[in-house]
């Protein structure tokens, strides 16, 4: 599986050792950044750049990290098909992709500790949607309010 990987300044540690981790796991890694820890990034440009990889195909998941992850899910749930959530445990991590198949995890840096950020990245990336009726149906209503609100 081919994964694209962001952060800003906030975030950039845990995505150095996320890149290892995941790489060491046999995952692609796109790393869109940033280079270097700049206080004066934005984050907004790393979810967009995350978000466009995805939409392009460049890409099949996503994970972004922010220190606190609010930020990037936002920006990122600005995007057309981009279901981006914050997941600081397993739970959650496995869950939004099973019922509602997240395909961006964002990652708080200043929230959780790095292994934990290891374990949910894995758990996250190994996760398969359900396809439920369910599921699907309330997908689909996410989708109807989506074209609806970006005209």
């Amino acid at each position: 599986m081919k994964v694209a990987i962001a952060a800003d300044h906030a975030g950039f540690e845990y995505k150095e050792a996320l890149v290892k981790e995941l790489k060491g796991a046999g995952y692609e890694l796109l790393d869109l950044g940033t280079p270097l820890p700049e206080p004066g990034d934005d984050y907004p440009d790393y979810a967009a750049a995350v978000a466009n990889a995805l939409i392009n195909k460049q890409a099949e998941r996503g994970i972004l990290i922010c220190g606190s992850a609010v930020g990037v899910s936002i920006a990122a749930n600005k995007f057309k098909g981009i279901r981006a959530g914050v997941c600081h445990d397993s739970y959650s991590a496995h869950q939004s992709v099973e019922h509602d198949n997240v395909n961006i995890l964002c990652i708080g840096q200043r929230v959780i500790g790095i292994n934990l950020a290891v374990e949910i990245a894995l758990i996250f990336l190994n996760a398969e949607y359900s396809g439920l009726p369910r599921h699907q149906r309330r997908l689909e209503k996410i989708a109807t309010i989506e074209n609806k609100n970006m005209k």
